[in-house]
């Protein structure tokens, strides 16, 4: 689960998924909300996820906006199967 997965791979697994990109070598997608406290509700969420994976999200936020960026650091950096599985429960609780 921690082998970097190639440039294709990537772009057909991204086909599965709404609004996650691919730059600067990071999934990333933007999440906009109605008020601060939803975002942090969010984020809080998202913690719990990522804690049970051992996974752990960059994350940005500012007011009412949330962008994850997801990469795996054992695997220098790059995306990889654990990235995907952990952006699919992101997206299971947005």
């Amino acid at each position: 689960m921690n082998q970097p997965i190639g440039k294709e791979e990537i772009k057909a697994k991204l086909a599965a998924l709404m609004g996650w990109d691919w730059q600067s070598g990071k999934l990333v997608k933007s999440f906009r909300f109605g008020s601060f406290r939803e975002a942090m509700s969010f984020l809080l969420r998202v913690s719990y996820e990522a804690e049970q994976r051992d996974h752990h999200p960059e994350i940005f936020n500012c007011y009412c906006e949330v962008k994850l960026s997801l990469s795996t650091h054992d695997a220098g950096g790059q995306v990889t199967d654990k990235d995907f599985d952990l952006a699919k429960a992101i997206d299971s609780i947005a």
